[in-house]
């Protein structure tokens, strides 16, 4: 079978995306694990999925580089968002479900998207660390030095410690920077690397910077990844409540192709 992909980025977390609206492709884990392997297959952090939906604009069908389905991917969503407006399903606006429920997006000319994220009503505070769910799990913890930091191998450790080892978790190192933007990199489960960009990661980490007083500028965080800048923007209300929760960077189109499975 032959199938048309596209391949995405948004601030380099990368993205194959294929256009199921007749529901011709089904995948296994092994292919789609073969699909994002970077030495024998096309590579990306990610597959996803844009399937039809009853009352929204499309379904995001999200599945992990190793293959496995997963929760919902902030920079994902960025990137089918403009997917969708490529295929001409939208124009400036969608409506879609992911495997968290609906969400919004706004997308202008520059192909900057902007996507409204859920609510987050829970942080717990540990001794030295946080941990909420934005979509996907996130643990997120403050450090020193964060550019020279071993994300690999200390998100890791944390991401198999016993707490996390059964579903997993992503992890995330913090650092506020000397011109108020917040530093992140993100060690992801199911990747079971650092990504450039994790867009669910980077929403809790700004979230969690917002606790912690970071943020100069009242309901926004400036972001600084591996792969580029977001920008994250919420309404405060009391010490962990977070609503009207929105990403926003751009999400670009890198190529597309063909590939027999």
């Amino acid at each position: 079978m032959q199938i048309t992909f596209y391949k995405y980025q948004g601030t380099g977390n990368d993205f194959i995306l294929i256009d199921n609206r007749n529901n011709s492709v089904s995948l296994t884990q092994e292919q789609v694990l073969q699909l994002c392997n970077r030495r024998f297959g096309i590579g990306a952090d990610g597959l996803i999925l844009l399937e039809n939906a009853t009352g929204f604009d499309f379904n995001m069908v999200y599945y992990n580089s190793d293959g496995n389905k997963s929760t919902m991917c902030g920079n994902g969503g960025r990137c089918i968002t403009a997917f969708a407006k490529h295929l001409g399903i939208i124009t400036d606006k969608a409506n879609f479900l992911a495997a968290d429920g609906a969400h919004e997006a706004l997308i202008d000319d520059n192909e900057t998207v902007s996507l409204k994220m859920n609510d987050v009503k829970t942080i717990e505070m540990g001794e030295d660390y946080f941990f909420l769910n934005t979509g996907s799990p996130h643990y997120v913890k403050q450090v020193q030095n964060l550019q020279q930091y071993n994300v690999f191998a200390e998100g890791k450790k944390i991401r198999n410690s016993e707490r996390f080892k059964e579903e997993g978790t992503n992890v995330n190192f913090i650092e506020k920077n000397d011109d108020d933007t917040l530093f992140v990199r993100t060690y992801e489960r199911g990747v079971e690397d650092e990504t450039f960009s994790c867009g669910t990661g980077v929403t809790a980490s700004a979230l969690v910077a917002a606790v912690l007083g970071f943020s100069t500028e009242k309901n926004k965080c400036s972001i600084k990844t591996l792969g580029g800048n977001l920008e994250v923007s919420f309404d405060k209300v009391l010490e962990h409540n977070f609503y009207n929760v929105w990403l926003k960077g751009s999400a670009t189109l890198v190529y597309r192709g063909t590939v027999e499975l």
